[in-house]
């Protein structure tokens, strides 16, 4: 091709590759704001990862936040958490993490968010390589919306119609385990009630409709119904621990049980842990560092048990 020749336009990137990480004194990488996918007309949807200094690439878990599908952020967590613990608790037993942000409901209805999440795992999968990372062996996590997120991801590996087309694809977005703090598993048996008065005051006006229903406006039939995990239980999901207060008044304990018993009773490996007391975002909990260690070593035993 002469130098005059302009080269043929390939399209629209549908992502971005992985850029170069910083490198943190104890060795870990960390890549800050990889853009995952372009979902069209909508912001970059971007995921940051930390990866340990370790001999052979670490099995990964996808971490999901919570905000009633209405709010968040990937880089924070609870405010009952210290800020970073969770990550760093994962780097200290071996795995990397790679925490994402999704489209909010007033962004994007159902299933928008599954097929974000999905596009996140295609693409740590495809990257696998250039991030350092084994992603033979992934395991998702969530807390609240991001719980309920974590296991439609856990229970619909089965579902192409809800891969979504954005991003990488190609990839399995299945995943090995789930965590799932306190996380709603049935849309239609989840109450709707007003907050407490003194939440209700500090809530804007987007909020004082209950988030389930703006994640749900517009739907029904099987799309509605495929917004709860509940629905995509088969004997072939991979093992859950499930970690609920039992005093949370805004996703409620029951909603845990309900989960748990729906795995059991076809026989995959569920472990419930009530938090006793405790409301949402554990709150009234004083060992939350040890609900962390709790979640981090599950995730480290199943993953890092499998062959790489």
């Amino acid at each position: 091709m002469s130098t005059t020749e302009t080269p043929e336009w390939a399209g629209p990137a549908h992502f971005l590759p992985p850029h170069e990480p910083i490198r943190r004194a104890d060795g870990a990488r960390h890549f800050s704001g990889l853009t995952y996918a372009v979902a069209f007309g909508y912001r970059p949807l971007q995921l940051d990862l930390w990866v340990p200094d370790t001999p052979v690439p670490a099995p990964l878990v996808v971490y999901v936040h919570g905000g009633g599908w209405m709010m968040g952020d990937r880089r924070y967590l609870p405010e009952t958490l210290r800020p970073g613990s969770l990550f760093d608790a994962f780097l200290d037993a071996g795995l990397a993490v790679a925490t994402i942000d999704y489209r909010h409901a007033h962004e994007a209805r159902f299933p928008a968010q599954l097929h974000d999440a999905k596009a996140a795992v295609r693409y740590l999968r495809a990257h696998a390589g250039l991030l350092g990372v084994d992603t033979a062996r992934i395991g998702a996590m969530g807390e609240s919306a991001g719980g309920h997120l974590a296991a439609l991801l856990g229970l619909t590996a089965h579902r192409p119609d809800l891969e979504g087309g954005h991003g990488v694809t190609g990839p399995s977005s299945g995943v090995d385990v789930v965590v799932d703090w306190y996380g709603v598993a049935d849309l239609d048996t989840m109450p709707r009630q007003a907050p407490p008065p003194e939440v209700a005051a500090l809530l804007p006006v987007e909020m004082q409709v209950p988030p389930e229903d703006q994640l749900l406006e517009g739907l029904d039939g099987q799309l509605r119904d495929d917004a709860s995990p509940i629905t995509h239980v088969t004997a072939q999901a991979p093992p859950f621990l499930l970690v609920h207060g039992t005093g949370d008044w805004l996703v409620p304990y029951e909603q845990s049980e309900q989960l748990h018993a729906a795995l059991t009773a076809v026989g995959v490996d569920s472990r419930l842990v009530p938090v006793e007391g405790a409301g949402h975002i554990f709150l009234g909990h004083d060992d939350v560092d040890g609900l962390i260690a709790l979640s981090v070593s599950h995730l480290a035993d199943a993953l890092l048990e499998q062959p790489a």
